[in-house]
Formats: structure tokens, sequence, C-alpha cells
């Protein structure tokens, strides 16, 4: 177990210490801010603070961690080594920057809850990250900084065995809507026919009735497809499906229809399945509540997981709704038009709610790439550098990778062609030695 020695114990320090240390480097951790006990520690062991007490492992600490609220803080980023850093805290510490600081800045999420620019839907834009001003977007950071850590106790205590993990993936299968053209009703399906009559689409006009009349396969039903990919690998897929009300933003089908509540439960004979939170559900709790209880009615079990529709997510409110209903396990940070670590991390981490200053019981599981991001892509060999390029990052400190595909991607339309193969490279990098 490491001891931590501190002057002041916080539920920041406690949150971003137990993440890094447990979670990323299955490390028991404990603090203390008792000197007397510290030097009776007979274990690894190191201080946390402003000034070191004698020879001891010492990262000398900054005040982030031991504030309550926000701050107007200056960040100066900075490269170290093939990465980049910030709070910089001198050369007399083991490590030159102070990276739980660092790293609870990135896992709080502390710049989205700062006044910044969001785009049309409310969301928060890559563009605006610190990360990818800065030029690391495309790292894990947290997980680097924290086996940087790892080596530099290493180096100090080389008796001291750590534990290892490996690499590992997550697909999830997002489903907006599970058909094109079936079960959508007369009047849906009369106002889809105007619309193509209107815009000269007389393909899809043709489509859309050889489907309806039963001559044609509907073009996002892949579900045999997925099923079949299931039984192929060891990596359960979260499926996540919509129960919420049709609206300008979700066009799913009505959980009412007893073939669509019978797609979801033979899905759930394969894999796990989560709630699709329609987008008016993330700021209104009784309309996330109702749509809880309609997907439980269908699974017959008690809802862990939740993906909020069109991945957006109001901090802390979307989150703090999610632990009133207790929903445990969420899927959606992560930027639907870039690929690359919203949060600076591949290990799944607790919401901390900077408001309350406490930590929840909710795990926040960040997604790394989303399908449409690989489309600003134009040739299917660049899809694949770019995607080989975001594992490569993850299998470098043996995290977990998240993709989101949807149901239509495995279509077979001309702007998804080559992403079946795109899957498969995920679904086969857990095999591979190198990707």
């Amino acid at each position: 177990m490491l001891l931590v020695y501190t002057h002041k114990i916080t539920p920041r320090l406690k949150y971003v210490f137990k993440h890094i240390c447990t979670r990323v480097l299955g490390l028991k951790v404990d603090f203390t801010t008792k000197i007397e006990v510290f030097i009776a520690h007979d274990s690894i062991k190191m201080s946390y603070t402003k000034q070191q007490l004698g020879s001891e492992f010492f990262i000398k600490s900054t005040t982030l961690l031991f504030e309550q609220g926000l701050s107007d803080l200056e960040i100066n980023v900075q490269t170290w080594e093939h990465t980049k850093c910030f709070f910089y805290n001198g050369d007399k510490s083991a490590i030159p920057f102070d990276i739980f600081a660092a790293s609870f800045y990135m896992l709080s999420r502390y710049e989205e809850y700062l006044p910044q620019v969001k785009d049309e839907f409310g969301r928060c834009i890559a563009t605006e990250s610190l990360a990818f001003k800065e030029g690391f977007l495309h790292q894990p950071v947290v997980d680097i900084w924290a086996y940087k850590f790892k080596k530099a106790l290493e180096l100090q205590f080389p008796e001291f065995e750590f534990q290892s993990r490996s690499y590992t993936i997550q697909p999830i299968i997002d489903i907006p809507s599970p058909y094109n053209y079936r079960l959508k009703g007369v009047i849906r399906s009369l106002g889809g026919t105007l619309k193509d009559l209107l815009r000269f689409r007389f393909k899809g006009l043709y489509t859309r009735y050889i489907v309806l009349f039963g001559l044609k396969h509907d073009p996002y039903d892949t579900f045999k497809y997925i099923i079949n990919k299931q039984k192929q690998t060891r990596s359960k897929f979260l499926v996540f499906f919509l129960t919420g009300s049709y609206s300008t933003f979700d066009k799913s089908i009505t959980i009412n229809k007893r073939k669509y509540v019978a797609l979801i439960k033979h899905l759930a004979d394969y894999c796990k399945i989560g709630l699709k939170a329609s987008y008016f559900s993330v700021k209104d709790i009784d309309v996330l509540k109702k749509e809880k209880l309609k997907m439980e009615d269908v699974i017959n079990t008690a809802l862990r997981m939740s993906r909020f529709s069109f991945s957006k997510v109001n901090l802390p409110v979307s989150y703090r709704n999610l632990v009133q209903l207790e929903i445990y396990e969420d899927y959606t940070m992560g930027y639907s038009d870039h690929v690359g670590f919203r949060a600076g991390s591949c290990t799944p981490f607790l919401f901390y709610d900077l408001d309350y200053e406490v930590q929840t019981p909710l795990k926040i599981c960040p997604y790394h790439m989303m399908d449409a991001s690989l489309l600003k892509t134009t040739s299917l060999l660049d899809k694949k550098a770019v995607l080989k390029a975001l594992i490569h990052q993850v299998k470098m400190v043996d995290g977990i990778f998240v993709p989101v595909f949807h149901n239509y991607t495995f279509s077979n339309e001309e702007k998804w062609k080559g992403f079946k193969d795109l899957f498969n490279i995920i679904l086969k990098s857990t095999d591979a030695k190198t990707v």
C-alpha cells in the first residue's frame, strides 16, 4: 500500500489519488497528516505537500486539490518528453509537474463548468478544449502521467511489485433508429414519401416502398451482422436503444410497438443493453425517469448503463440526475466530431461534482472515437491510419478503447463503405501484438 503524507486531506485529493493509484496502477493508497505515522510506514510512501520533509519520495503540490469551487486558473501547458503537462512544480519534485492536480482538472472536466463557446446543440466543442488547443487531445494524458509516476516509484522502490493490466476494448453500438423505413407508421411514412418527392429522391422513394412491401431488407437492419460479430468476440458489445418520444431530434420507433420490444429482447440475449437517453432528457429528470422505467420494463432488470442522445452532457445536472435515478454507468463523455480523449483518459473514472465537492458513484466511461468523426478523412487507408494510431495510444497504457458505431454504419450506404473493415480492426486489436 502507498501511504501519502500531506498537510490536508481533501475530497479532491482522495478522489484523484485513488483514480491514478488504484484504478490505473492497481495500487492501494492511504493518506496521513501525521509525520510519525508516515515515518513508521514500512512500505512505499511519498509526500505530497509544499515542502519536502527529508529525503523521501516527494511531489510538490500546487493549490488546486486544496481549494473549493471554481477559480480562474492559469494553465501553462509545457512539453514533457513525448507528451504535454501543466502545473509545473520545479526541479526538487520527483516529477516536474503536479500530475495529480492536472489529472483532477482533466477528469473533473473543470473547464466545462466555465463559460465557453458551444455548438448549435449546446454541446462542448472539441476545438475549444484545452487538449485540442495545446495539441494533446490525441493522447490519454492522465494514463500516461500515471505510468510516469509508476516508473518514478519503481526507481525509488525497486523491490515493490506493481500489478499489471492489459489492453481491452468496449465496442458501443448506438441505435438512434433501428430501421430506416419499417415500423414508422402511416403518417411518418407518408411524410417521408412527400420529402422524397419534393427533393426528387426517386431512388429513396423506390427503396422505401419495396422495403415496406417486404421485398427488400431495411438498410438499417444490420442486427444479424452485429450478433454474428458478437459471437466472434469475447468483448461484450454495449447496445443503446431509445425509449423516448418522437421529437425533432430523436426519431426512433415508439417503444409501444411489440416488434421493437422483441428486437431489444433479442439483442439482449447476446449483448448488454443500455438506454440511449433522449435529447430532452439531458436537462429533465422526469423525462429521463420515464425512459429508464420503460427500458427496465423491456429488459426485466435494473438499468445500469446510459448514453445521452447527440453525445450531449450538461455538467453537472445530467450526471446528478443519473446518480439520483441510480444509473451507475454513462458512456456519453467524448466528442462526436473529433477522435481523441475528451477527459484525457482511457480508464473509466467516477464523476466528481465540483459544485458539491463530492465523489459520486457514477462511473464515467469515456469513448474515444465515433464513426462519424472518421468521415472527415477521405480514403479508407487514411481512416485506418487514424484508427490504428488511436488504438496504439490506448495500448501504450494498457487502457480500454471505446469506439461508438451505429447500426446504420454497417449498412451498404456509400458513405459507410469500409466501416465494417474498421470495426474488424478494433475487434482483432485485442489479439494482435501490434496494431
